[in-house]
């Protein structure tokens, strides 16, 4: 089966991560997804296949008798959406032969432009795969899903010679907590590949170190008629502390390297208010520079306002896992070979966001992360190719066959 076959089966499969829940998994439709990706394991041949309490799969190809001594290489991929725009039935709309130009995603009103997406023009001739304009499409991450089980099936039907190959989709990747019960040793690899970015060709070990960060603000309700100097409008209390953030330094404004505060929603009246926060940057100084930041603003709130009109919660998520990844770059030049060996030139760019590899790298399971193939991701607009999942099929084909060939020391 084709790495696209697989995932338009997954992503009529509404999985969306519950942020406001703390359990493991946040919600149970991920069951749904977990259950069916168990028994496709079992039937493709992999072995010990496991589906955890906490919706976690697992599963193993054994090594190629002769092949035992190889470094046991390991796949992930998550098997949540994120909640937005995931509210209802997903419908995958498959365009053959795609003009390059701009498209109509079904009755929606939305359109992928080319003005906003110019990229569309390079996939011009490819096969583009996209949701009716009025959810999530899913490919982040059930693409990764497909694309790891393809490789599967090849390995178990075509007899490659291979390494352990170690296989996990996990959950709850998109509210951070896909590693919070990952069981490392279970799952028995060297080490690992995330397969949860873009574009085929691209290889990530450099990632935001984040943060949550959550204002209450606690407001004095009198009467308008007679509240001079005495009503405190937490509303507009929270309205001066975003203002004292620098303006320019938000998800639109930035690129690269460079960190940003992203305002994820904010409510409130004259008695309560409060203000939700992501808080990014590479460099783990600047992102303490941040943090401190918000510390400046909920005293200097609290020196003008009263003790206790701002209080501020901020909450690590994740660090740059290029510190670990640094002590392993086999895994990063190993992945540009593939890359070339497949067709494909590789693309080494920073994550501007995180993946379940950054925390398990940081818990002994070094774990770079790979494109798969899909564009604009947690919307409406995110799309994916045919072609594009075929090239990283063959480049994680590619890696496995590397490993392969490294003798043990």
């Amino acid at each position: 089966m084709k790495a696209y076959q697989r995932f338009l089966n997954y992503a009529v499969i509404r999985t969306p991560s519950d942020e406001s829940n703390s359990a493991v998994p946040s919600s149970e439709c991920q069951f749904d997804l977990a259950r069916l990706l168990e028994k496709e394991m079992k039937e493709l041949g992999i072995e010990n296949v496991s589906l955890d309490e906490h919706c976690y799969v697992y599963g193993v190809i054994p090594a190629t008798a002769g092949y035992e001594d190889r470094p046991k290489l390991g796949f992930i991929a998550h098997m949540d959406t994120v909640f937005d725009y995931c509210d209802h039935d997903i419908v995958p709309v498959v365009h053959e032969n795609y003009d390059g130009g701009s498209l109509t995603l079904g009755t929606s009103g939305r359109t992928l432009s080319v003005e906003s997406f110019p990229h569309l023009k390079e996939l011009k001739g490819r096969t583009l795969i996209t949701s009716d304009g009025t959810t999530v499409l899913g490919a982040d991450d059930k693409a990764g899903i497909a694309e790891i089980l393809t490789l599967a099936e090849r390995l178990i039907q075509e007899k490659i010679p291979h390494g352990t190959i170690c296989i996990a989709f996990t959950p709850d990747e998109e509210v951070g907590a896909g590693p919070s019960h990952f069981d490392i040793e279970k799952f028995g690899a060297d080490y690992g590949y995330t397969l949860d970015g873009g574009i085929e060709g691209e290889i990530q070990y450099e990632n935001f170190n984040a943060c949550k960060a959550d204002f209450k603000i606690q407001g004095l309700g009198v009467h308008p008629g007679s509240s001079k100097d005495r009503m405190i409008n937490a509303a507009l209390v929270a309205m001066e502390i975003n203002s004292l953030l620098p303006g320019c330094e938000t998800p639109r404004g930035t690129e690269g390297y460079e960190g940003f505060y992203h305002l994820m929603s904010m409510n409130g009246d004259v008695a309560e208010a409060s203000l939700h926060y992501i808080v990014r940057d590479h460099d783990k100084y600047m992102f303490e520079s941040r943090k401190n930041t918000l510390r400046h603003i909920e005293k200097i709130i609290n020196e003008k306002w009263g003790k206790g009109t701002a209080e501020l919660t901020i909450t690590d998520q994740y660090q740059n896992m290029s510190e670990i990844i640094a002590g392993y770059m086999h895994l990063i030049d190993n992945a540009k070979a593939a890359c070339e060996k497949s067709g494909v030139t590789p693309l080494i760019l920073p994550i501007r966001g995180g993946t379940d590899g950054c925390q398990l790298s940081f818990k002994g399971l070094p774990c770079p992360n790979l494109g798969t193939g899909g564009f604009a991701f947690h919307g409406p607009y995110e799309h994916i190719t045919v072609e594009g999942m075929d090239l990283t099929v063959d480049i994680i084909m590619e890696l496995v066959k590397q490993y392969a060939a490294v003798l043990p020391a």
